[in-house]
């Protein structure tokens, strides 16, 4: 999985940061893609459930990144 580039990343996301991103990439539709869209790159789980398991929220986003293509600017 390649990272996203994300300007000053330091390898943690805090879940507020998480939130932000994701509203920022996917607007009202934020919590429906982190619920029910399941992703190869979560072990063809939903990032919810990743979350729920112990993913780091960094790793999490970093999938959505890849299985939803978000562009780069928003990433």
């Amino acid at each position: 999985m390649s990272a996203c580039p994300v300007s000053g990343d330091t390898g943690v996301v805090r879940l507020t940061d998480f939130w932000e991103r994701m509203g920022a990439a996917f607007g009202p539709h934020a919590e429906s893609v982190v619920e029910l869209h399941v992703l190869r790159e979560l072990d063809n789980r939903t990032p919810a459930q990743a979350l729920a398991a112990g993913e780091s929220t960094l790793q999490v986003w970093r999938a959505v990144c890849e299985g939803h293509d978000v562009p780069a600017h928003q990433r």
